[in-house]
């Protein structure tokens, strides 16, 4: 028995336990340089605005629809995250946390009362963090999700489904008239690992709802499309094919890019861009107890604004594997020098680390090699995260990302809309006054 629980509008939510003013607001939570909407309050929906529309064909709304727009403030989201899942995990005996904002619990079949169990968690979610969650309860994953969207939409959308429908739903606890009705009302592209391409493709059948796929001869399913339609034929059938993954899959890479705030045209300013997202890559790396055999550092023009286009990359290999700041920093600025052309106004740049590998793995080759050319830095890499993390990002870097952290060159993201970091920066703390 799996649940599901996802905390609604998670973005917004966040916003709005900081400041209660924005509820019953239309709401709008922008993405990296406020370019479009990553995330919107049910009355933002309302409003017609679309998920990833960009900021510009709505920011008239505000002016006349009291729409609030925020820049996305990722240290709080992130950081309300780990409450929320914590409290989640009261749940049941295992999680997997699947993304930000969502959680599958498993090993539910020892619970007494399921449901009441998932209703006073979700209520202990509200209470604790202010995030306002559903929860679906069934017996595959693919079905547990289907149930947190009804849970979600039986509130949000009167008429979808039943109302008593809403906030909890246990598929378990419904007739069996009941969960054909179920999926019934819920369109195929609404499913789990459907999506609107093959919802689309699949509609050119006849196949509308969430019921016809599971009506649909499993065989059918696998030679005609694939085995992952299978697989999502079978657990809407009841059949559990999808296990909880407790441990995350290893990355097989790790990218850290970013659009810049005004165009940049001169080589220092994208050193010091490139010089921080190597740094920033290096830190996951590391995180993950991973080293990478290869850095690719690009840049490019946006494809939006009229003029010259230009976008190279650089692939750096490095021998031996690394999770050195500083090698991953040298490798991404000698890269960009090979593909750096003047006259252009660059948007965009990045890095990308590949052919990871564990750490352990590597220092077996490090041994074979001459220990001055290969120092190990890990030490050094270490004591520098650590200071890092007590006292602030960036207090200790190479000195290539700049002297300080203020946006001298324009570079840096703009984020004129985003809240205090309430929860993780002592500076912003809220403070209550009598």
């Amino acid at each position: 028995m799996f649940a599901l629980i996802d905390g609604n509008n998670f973005y917004v939510s966040c916003e709005r336990v900081f400041r209660p003013a924005l509820k019953g607001l239309p709401v709008v939570v922008l993405s990296n340089n406020d370019g479009c909407a990553i995330a919107r309050s049910d009355e933002a929906k309302a409003l017609g605005i679309k998920m990833g529309q960009p900021y510009y064909q709505f920011r008239d709304l505000e002016r006349i629809s009291s729409l609030v727009c925020l820049s996305a403030n990722f240290e709080l989201y992130g950081d309300m995250s780990d409450r929320m899942m914590s409290v989640a995990a009261g749940l049941g005996p295992q999680q997997e946390i699947y993304s930000i904002d969502e959680c599958f619990i498993g090993d539910l079949g020892g619970i007494k009362d399921v449901t009441a169990r998932a209703v006073a968690v979700r209520e202990r979610i509200f209470q604790w963090t202010g995030i306002p969650a559903c929860i679906g309860i069934a017996p595959t994953k693919t079905l547990a999700k289907l149930c947190n969207y009804v849970a979600k939409n039986a509130e949000r959308k009167p008429g979808s489904y039943p109302i008593e429908l809403s906030r909890v739903c246990n598929w378990t606890e419904l007739t069996e008239d009941r969960q054909l009705d179920v999926l019934r009302r819920t369109p195929a592209g609404e499913v789990w690992g459907i999506g609107k391409r093959i919802s689309s493709k699949l509609a050119e059948q006849g196949i509308l709802t969430a019921l016809d796929v599971a009506r649909m001869p499993t065989a059918k399913a696998r030679d005609e499309w694939s085995v992952v339609l299978e697989r999502t034929v079978r657990e809407l059938q009841g059949i559990s094919c999808i296990t909880l993954e407790q441990a995350p899959p290893p990355k097989k890479q790790i990218a850290c890019t970013r659009s810049f705030g005004h165009p940049i045209t001169t080589m220092p300013p994208l050193i010091e861009a490139v010089s921080e997202f190597a740094t920033r890559a290096g830190e996951k790396l590391r995180n993950g107890g991973m080293r990478a055999g290869v850095l690719n550092v690009f840049a490019h023009t946006s494809p939006f604004r009229p003029g010259q286009r230009f976008y190279k990359t650089a692939v750096m290999q490095l021998q031996p594997a690394s999770s050195d700041t500083k090698v991953l920093v040298d490798a991404a600025v000698r890269g960009l020098r090979q593909i750096y052309e003047p006259g252009y106004q660059l948007s965009k740049a990045g890095v990308i680390l590949q052919d990871l590998c564990a750490g352990t793995e590597q220092q077996a080759v490090l041994s074979f090699t001459d220990p001055e050319a290969v120092r190990d830095a890990s030490a050094l890499m270490e004591a520098m995260d650590k200071i890092n993390a007590r006292f602030g990002k960036g207090v200790v870097h190479v000195a290539s990302t700049g002297q300080t952290q203020e946006d001298e060159s324009g570079w840096r993201m703009k984020q004129e809309r985003r809240t205090p970091r309430y929860t993780t920066c002592l500076d912003d703390v809220p403070i209550a006054r009598a």
